[in-house]
């Protein structure tokens, strides 16, 4: 029987460690730019190390470097396609966030404290001229939702409170398109204890809110109560709206005059006025707020070069806070908490940093592949993909994946999400293969001058596209037009 032996070995390995710097790195390359304000004001709130300095001014902090950092105010692409060496040599080493911060517990606080108090805080830029800001009313302010509306109406209705009980009953069932669908009128009246009579009444004065057609039922009723309050409720109208919404739908007018047994023009005429009416009336009071787009960085074409320049704007503007130069000379404890929070400051102001270098590095990159979209307009997007950027600037595919999402630029062109300019190719019957947004977009041109009285079908739009060396199958305009939210060529018929 062999003795049980105890031994000591050595064996070395390689493994990755996300450390929390790391992994806050990341955090902050993938977030947008409303959420990394939100981030950087709760790092604030909870680090008293960190102020914003509202008073600094952009080219104080161009002429400064902050905390161990760089600026990168502006990096320009030649119009070879090619990056100018940016003029620290340090812009050319990093390339992606690393996790190794061993240096930051040799730095000598107290040496950097004294240093800092006469640094410029983190860059901040107001660039562009601030029109695709919105304006300060619209966002200081919450809009009306639909039941709001509503219920300020009801209200100032003249009825007793057992059928204003039920009016707001029948207002907490109307949809966000003013429709009141479920459940049934008779179930809300018997919840309310009313009889269905009295709930239909307190529903009849509700149908003449503001908008026009909000409590009906069903697209019918909703047609008919506009219909009546604009005067509108000739027997013609009445009798379409009735029976024949479908083949108005489809603008199938002669169907509708064999049944009705009317003229052509009468129906025309009739088939206008529906026309006029909204089958959504909520949807101007839709809870939905507006999303305001603030881009992360500006192209800007200065004869024959683009400027990439990062948006700093809305930011807070960082930098340490002196005060506690002097508190780390009272005692040990007080000494090791500063240290702590001055790390988490360096980090979070060293990944923002970082994160608008990446920024702005794929950008140029695209600027590089897609210089044609950037100088003449959409017509001429060049298919892309992660892997083409990724091995252009040195990066894994997953953090150019991380940058492109809910980030934003401004360029000659408009406002585009950086994922917009990655898309799939489609073969040309000659020449260079073509951009799906390309694709989309010459559909969309094609459409717009289509005659109003004959649109064009999707076999005439593959036609159409053949002759512009476009060659794709019926199913994909179908499926591009449907993308783009065109109705099909029968829905699209105009009365004119």
């Amino acid at each position: 029987m062999a003795a049980m032996e105890m031994r000591q070995q050595l064996k070395l390995s390689q493994q990755l460690v996300m450390t929390p710097q790391l992994q806050q790195a990341i955090k902050l390359l993938q977030l947008s730019r409303m959420e990394l304000v939100d981030l950087v004001r709760e790092e604030m709130l909870e680090n008293p190390i960190l102020e914003d300095d509202i008073e600094s001014s952009a080219e104080a902090s161009r002429e400064r470097e902050p905390l161990g950092g760089e600026d990168d105010a502006t990096r320009h692409v030649e119009d070879a396609g090619n990056t100018e060496t940016p003029t620290t040599e340090n812009q050319n080493k990093e390339t992606e966030v690393k996790g190794d911060d061993s240096a930051v517990g040799e730095i000598d606080w107290e040496t950097y404290l004294e240093s800092y108090s006469t640094t410029a805080p983190m860059p901040a830029q107001r660039l562009g001229d601030g029109e695709e800001l919105p304006s300060l009313e619209a966002t200081l302010t919450r809009s009306a939702s639909l039941y709001d509306h509503l219920h300020w109406q009801l209200t100032l209705a003249e009825m007793d409170d057992d059928k204003r009980n039920v009016g707001i009953l029948i207002l907490g069932n109307i949809d966000a398109d003013g429709y009141l669908k479920d459940p049934p009128l008779a179930e809300i009246a018997e919840e309310s204890g009313l009889s269905e009579d009295a709930a239909e009444e307190v529903l009849e004065v509700i149908q003449g809110f503001d908008p026009i057609g909000v409590g009906a039922r069903n697209l019918a009723e909703c047609m008919l109560i506009q219909a009546m309050y604009f005067g509108q409720d000739d027997d013609l109208v009445v009798k379409i709206i009735k029976s024949h919404l479908g083949n108005l739908e489809k603008r199938n007018y002669q169907a509708i005059a064999r049944d009705l047994k009317q003229p052509i023009e009468e129906i025309y005429e009739a088939a206008k006025a529906i026309m006029e009416f909204d089958p959504r009336p909520g949807r101007q009071y839709s809870a939905d707020e507006p999303h305001y787009i603030t881009p992360d960085v500006y192209v800007h074409k200065v004869g024959e070069r683009f400027f990439v320049v990062p948006n700093d704007d809305g930011l807070p503007k960082l930098k340490i806070s002196s005060f506690y130069r002097a508190a780390m000379d009272n005692s040990e404890g007080a000494k090791e908490y500063i240290q702590d929070k001055l790390r988490s400051a360096q980090w979070l102001i060293r990944s923002i940093q970082q994160r608008q270098r990446t920024i702005i590095k794929v950008t140029e990159s695209i600027i590089k592949f897609q210089r044609e979209f950037f100088e003449r307009g959409i017509a001429y997007l060049k298919p892309l993909i992660l892997r083409d950027v990724a091995e252009d600037i040195g990066m894994h595919e997953s953090t150019i994946s991380r940058v492109t999402t809910n980030k934003y630029v401004h360029t000659p062109q408009g406002i585009f999400e950086l994922k917009f300019f990655f898309s799939s190719g489609i073969a040309r019957t000659s020449g260079e293969d073509l951009a799906s947004q390309a694709v989309k977009s010459k559909i969309k041109e094609l459409i717009s001058g289509e005659p109003p009285k004959r649109p064009f079908s999707d076999q005439k739009l593959v036609e159409l596209l053949r002759d512009h060396k476009i060659d794709i199958a019926r199913r994909t305009v179908a499926k591009y037009r449907e993308q783009l939210g065109i109705l099909s060529s029968s829905k699209r018929k105009q009365v004119l």
